[in-house]
């Protein structure tokens, strides 16, 4: 018996945090969603008390425009972004592992550094860039007739898809170069025999075989993107174009910290989750399809 529960005592602590501050506030997430708080007393002043609401506030969230608009933003937003940072990282991972790249080591660690930068402090940092008055961006592009404003209502959103993809591109590119040094070296002897350019090799040899790793990005970038919250929360107070509602996840704050509903927040949190595992599940299931097809 001591053979069998010597694994369970030492999974004990993790299963523990796990259980505690992963299944517990899901499953607590899930039953806040289907109640309501009712108030007692004409004005509230006997107190208030939670009621079963049903799917009313999966049907508020889902007719509440705001909420609605702030999901079709996030798809926008996931759409471009991810596509250019994998893109940028694909590239990046493909030249720093070519024969003929210089000081790879060096340019992982520059790549990798803004990922190290925490959300809160990067967009700080490139808020600066964007205020006018004291961005030199702002001022060159003035200084030949080009007029912008990085925190208008039309342009704040790339602007926060500007610090997402700085910030995270080092650290897809990063998943990228491991699964390309996991690559035999048989294949590359192979190509050079055959006379492959670097264009060929990359094309038929190294990207169809980093499908899993792109695919790993992809799902974490739109699982991070429907999670976003800290850039365009820390960009509210200098544009007008971020509303309390910006983002889904936004919208859930607002809902619980503001309007102190609490029922509609997990509501909104739970069909985020869902948003996520569903496109998710779809990119998934496009990317089976495609090698399918092959």
């Amino acid at each position: 018996m001591k053979g069998k529960s010597a694994p369970w005592l030492l999974l004990a602590p993790f299963l523990v945090l796990f259980i505690g501050t992963m299944i517990v506030p899901i499953i607590m997430a899930i039953g806040y969603s289907f109640t309501r708080v009712q108030r007692l007393g004409l004005l509230g002043e006997a107190g208030v008390d939670s009621v079963f609401a049903g799917l009313d506030n999966y049907i508020a969230a889902l007719t509440n425009a705001n909420f609605i608009a702030s999901i079709g933003r996030m798809v926008l937003f996931g759409v471009v972004q991810v596509t250019v940072m994998i893109v940028a990282a694909t590239i990046l991972a493909l030249s720093l592992e070519s024969a003929s790249a210089k000081w790879p080591g060096f340019f992982r660690a520059t790549y990798f550094l803004p990922y190290g930068i925490p959300g809160v402090i990067a967009t700080i940092l490139w808020s600066f860039l964007y205020i006018p008055g004291l961005s030199p961006i702002v001022d060159v592009l003035g200084a030949v007739g080009i007029t912008v404003d990085f925190l208008g209502p039309n342009m704040v959103l790339w602007s926060i898809a500007n610090i997402v993809t700085w910030t995270y591109t080092g650290y897809n590119m990063l998943i990228i170069v491991a699964r390309l040094k996991a690559i035999p070296g048989e294949l590359y002897e192979a190509a050079k025999i055959d006379g492959a350019s670097s264009f060929r090799v990359a094309r038929s040899i190294q990207i169809p075989l980093i499908r899993p790793a792109l695919m790993l990005t992809i799902i974490f970038s739109i699982i991070g993107t429907l999670r976003l919250f800290a850039e365009p929360r820390l960009l509210q107070t200098m544009s007008a174009g971020i509303t309390s509602e910006y983002t889904p996840n936004m919208s859930a704050y607002a809902f619980a910290f503001q309007y102190n509903d609490i029922g509609m927040a997990a509501a909104q949190s739970v069909i985020i989750a869902v948003a996520a595992f569903l496109f998710s599940a779809l990119a998934l299931g496009i990317s089976n399809w495609m090698e399918k097809r092959r």
